[in-house]
Parts: C-alpha cells; structure tokens; sequence
C-alpha cells in the first residue's frame, strides 16, 4: 500500500465510518475497493451495484453520479486529513538540512507532483468540480487555507529572513507561487495531460528555475 495513495487510505476509513446506511456502507466500500483494483475510468456504476449486491438505481438514487459518488467519501476524508498530510508533507521538505529556498521548491514541487501522478483520477475529479461549483470552492477554502497556504506562508517568512527572497509582501509571493504551481498541476493533469510518462526531476529543474529567475534576458 502506498502512504500516498487516497484510495487505500479510504478503504481503511470506510471500515470504520458508520455515518451512513448499511447498504449505502456496503456501496461505498465496494466502489473504493474496485477503484482501486481497477481504477476509476474502468469502474462502471452497474459493477458496483453487482458486487454490493444493490440496484443501480440506488447508486444513482443516494449519489446520482459516479462522480458524486467518489466526492461524497474523498472530500470529507480530505478535510479531516488535509492538517495531516500537509504536516507530514512541510516536514520531509523543510528540515534543518534545507539550506536554500530553491532546495525547497525543488523537494515541495516533486513531492506534490508524485501524490498527484499517483492520485491522478481523483485530483482531475476534485479540479473540475472546483472549477464548476461555487459552493464547493467555498467550502474547501479554509481547510486549504489553514492546511496548505499558511505553511507556505511561513516557508516564505523563514528565507525572506534568510535573505533569499525579494523583500516583497509575503502574501503577494505566496499568491504567485500557488498560481504558478497550481496552474502547472492543472494544466498537466487535468487540461493537457500528456500521453507520455513524465520525467519529474527535469519538470521540476524547469519549473523551479522559472520561479527563481523568471523568463526575462537580463542580459
């Protein structure tokens, strides 16, 4: 089992949640256990209802679409997890041994991009009902802002202290940051997602260089 894959952490969550119905319970560990097995895209609703042994009209009647179905279980894993994950994330890529702001950018951008790659079908889930739904947006922005966001302001605090970084409003290089990165985990995995196996040491040599110097010749 990997510790970064969503999926497997939810098998072990839906044992123990008791929330919901026993059949909508059975439904729910089904689909993530098959998920995982199979992969979403080749997860059908009628499987699912086969194996849990329902309609599936009762899929479709407590979750709607398959798609719900998933986010229905994985955003309010997230929000619980989400302090956690980007605790233990901050700690293996800012430790005392990181010297410089770009040995950061280098371990966080790497780091993330591998928890993506190994979660792709859910990140491109979560991101497309995030650019729909207002309200969805509204209520993952303070887990994220607490979780994700503050840490990244603090990295920015200790090597704007350092004298590494431009002496520019934290918030604004925090912004900027997030935008660059974000916009390459979307437009990657979710907009324009290659055919091809990427090659994540030279994606994040030339995605942190861009950040650090810009695109502009000084000379």
């Amino acid at each position: 089992m990997s510790k970064d894959n969503l999926l497997d952490a939810l098998i072990e969550q839906t044992k123990l949640s008791k929330k919901q119905t026993d059949k909508q319970q059975k439904i729910i560990e089904t689909a993530i256990q098959m998920f995982a097995e199979k992969g979403y895209a080749n997860t059908s609703t009628n499987e699912i209802a086969k194996a849990a042994g329902v309609a599936e009209g009762t899929i479709f009647r407590h979750y709607g679409t398959k798609d719900n179905l998933l986010l229905s279980v994985i955003l309010p894993f997230l929000k619980e997890a989400l302090p956690s994950i980007a605790e233990n994330v901050f700690k293996e890529v800012l430790t005392e041994e990181t010297l410089h702001f770009e040995d950061f950018l280098k371990g966080l951008f790497k780091n993330r991009i591998e928890f993506v790659i190994e979660n792709r079908e859910i990140f491109q889930i979560i991101v497309k009902e995030l650019l729909y739904s207002d309200s969805l947006r509204q209520e993952i922005a303070p887990f994220f802002a607490d979780s994700v966001a503050k840490r990244i302001t603090q990295a920015i605090e200790l090597f704007k202290d350092r004298g590494e970084i431009k002496d520019l409003p934290t918030h604004l290089l925090k912004d900027m940051l997030l935008t660059t990165f974000g916009g390459f985990l979307v437009t990657n995995f979710v907009l324009l997602p290659s055919q091809e196996k990427m090659d994540i040491d030279q994606e994040v040599d030339k995605l942190v260089n861009f950040v650090i110097d810009g695109i502009r010749n000084r000379n």
